[in-house]
């Protein structure tokens, strides 16, 4: 099923306004999840009850490490962000006229 069929289905059951960026963070839990060995072996040991009750006690975790990830992740975009940006202002400056 796409994605956003999921972010449609919370945003009409909860009366929510997920947009875009919010499906790129689904998008990410769920390739983390795919990812990780426990959850795998879990989905493939277990009927898919079995399964969800597994997921959903490893699932915040999952949710904790992306927030983290994302928080990383924007605060090096700032710094990089100014670090290009000074280089070429200064750029600018030392260029001849």
């Amino acid at each position: 099923m796409p994605l956003s069929s999921l972010i449609d289905r919370i945003n009409e059951r909860f009366g929510t306004d997920f947009n875009e960026a919010d499906q790129l963070f689904f998008d990410q839990i769920r390739a983390s999840a795919e990812r990780n060995d426990s959850i795998s072996e879990a989905a493939r040991a277990n009927n898919f009850t079995n399964f969800a009750a597994y997921l959903d006690r490893t699932l915040d975790e999952l949710f904790i490490a992306r927030m983290e990830g994302n928080a990383f992740r924007s605060a090096a975009r700032e710094d990089l962000a100014r670090e290009i940006f000074e280089s070429v202002r200064r750029d600018l400056v030392d260029a001849p006229h």
